[in-house]
């Protein structure tokens, strides 16, 4: 009977051995036959991690070194398995986290991958920054300027061309240029200055000429007055995407390789700006100071890199900056990560890299033009202080 028994059991063990080895060889066999395009790579491995928090990574780690986790929280040493990490990482979903999931299946409820870092005045999660959506045609929205827009542009031009033109005649050989001034959704615009009766739909604001690239200048230009030099970029990253035929999705691709580019050709540049423009209504993105009407800006971290701590700390310092001398106009200091969002922004490139939105879809140029003046005053105490603090 005994002997009956045994030979039961090692058949049981034998065949578990086969189907496991025929599993391996299937498994194996389709991953080869797939091609390269299907095989695992570095970034396949970086997307599924995307969502895993540090925690995880320690947690995992002390499973061979329990050094580890002594970083961790004492609640959380304990509370781990294998099981829960291989499951977030193939569903790309957090147990401890429903919003993982809920985000999938509700449309807009992937907005609540932003965290509010620093909360300015009025914002909550009912008023958490929108990103702009594609526009319809990625090379010129078929929708008219206001004229008044179209010549401040003009005289804005003719302005910058004669004051160029001055600075190139005087010897200056002090100057240096560091600071980097990039949009990457170039067309983003704003509805007070385009020709359009229905303005409900955000996604509309956009064109050509009149966009975000003006409030670029208009930084430029402002930093200028206050001593510091700054370069505009002047490729157009939406006419790149057409020329390549790539989506809006790349856009980020694309100005990463201008602002490599610019750091290549001038290795001064020490901060990375990129301006963009949110898509919720006025009553957000607006505040009255002294009388006159602001766009109100706020800042814009990734957290899906290793140091995204020193772009969160310049972001904190200018907002505090920004609540000292202009109460209430900033919205605050958002962070962003996850599967459902870049988070990264090209902030992962360099130190000193801010994304920078200012006001919303029915702002007007001229309310964007007082709060980049503002944050350049503001950034101009703050580049100041960091010089002094460099020659100590």
């Amino acid at each position: 009977m005994k002997q009956g028994q045994s030979h039961s059991r090692f058949m049981r063990i034998a065949a578990s051995l086969v189907i496991t080895l025929m599993a391996v060889f299937l498994c194996t066999s389709v991953l080869v036959s797939s091609g390269p395009s299907k095989t695992f790579s570095s970034r396949a491995l970086a997307n599924w991690t995307t969502t895993l928090s540090g925690g995880h990574f320690l947690k995992l780690m002390g499973t061979e070194n329990r050094v580890f986790t002594e970083a961790l929280p004492d609640e959380e040493r304990e509370s781990f398995s294998l099981g829960s990490l291989f499951f977030a990482i193939t569903t790309s979903i957090n147990p401890d986290d429903p919003r993982s999931l809920l985000g999938r299946e509700l449309p807009g409820f992937s907005l609540f991958d932003t965290t509010i870092h620093i909360a300015g005045e009025g914002t909550d999660y009912t008023s958490l920054p929108v990103e702009s959506s594609p526009p319809d045609d990625l090379l010129a929205s078929e929708q008219k300027a206001k004229q008044e827009a179209l010549d401040r542009k003009k005289a804005e031009e003719e302005a910058a061309k004669k004051k160029e033109a001055e600075q190139a005649n005087k010897a200056d050989e002090d100057k240096v240029v560091d600071v980097y001034i990039g949009t990457t959704h170039t067309y983003e615009s704003f509805f007070p200055e385009l020709e359009m009766e229905d303005t409900e739909n955000a996604n509309k604001a956009t064109h050509k000429e009149i966009n975000m690239t003006m409030v670029a200048d208009r930084l430029k230009q402002a930093l200028e007055q206050h001593g510091i030099y700054a370069q505009v970029e002047e490729r157009d990253v939406q006419a790149t995407l057409v020329e390549r035929g790539l989506g809006y999705e790349a856009s980020y691709d694309v100005s990463r390789e201008f602002i490599k580019s610019a750091k290549a050709d001038n290795d001064d540049l020490m901060y990375f700006f990129d301006l963009h423009r949110d898509s919720i209504r006025r009553d957000k993105t607006t505040v009255t100071i002294n009388g006159e009407t602001f766009a109100r800006p706020f800042f814009v971290v990734g957290q899906n890199y290793a140091d995204f701590e020193s772009n969160l700390q310049i972001a904190n310092e200018l907002h505090k900056k920004l609540e000292e001398i202009y109460p209430s106009l900033s919205r605050g200091v958002f962070k962003k990560s996850g599967a459902s969002t870049n988070g990264r922004f090209n902030q992962d490139l360099f130190a000193n890299s801010i994304l920078l939105e200012i006001g919303g879809v029915d702002n007007s140029l001229e309310e964007a033009y007082r709060s980049i003046d503002a944050f350049a005053e503001v950034f101009a105490d703050y580049y100041y202080n960091e010089k002094e603090g460099e020659n100590e």
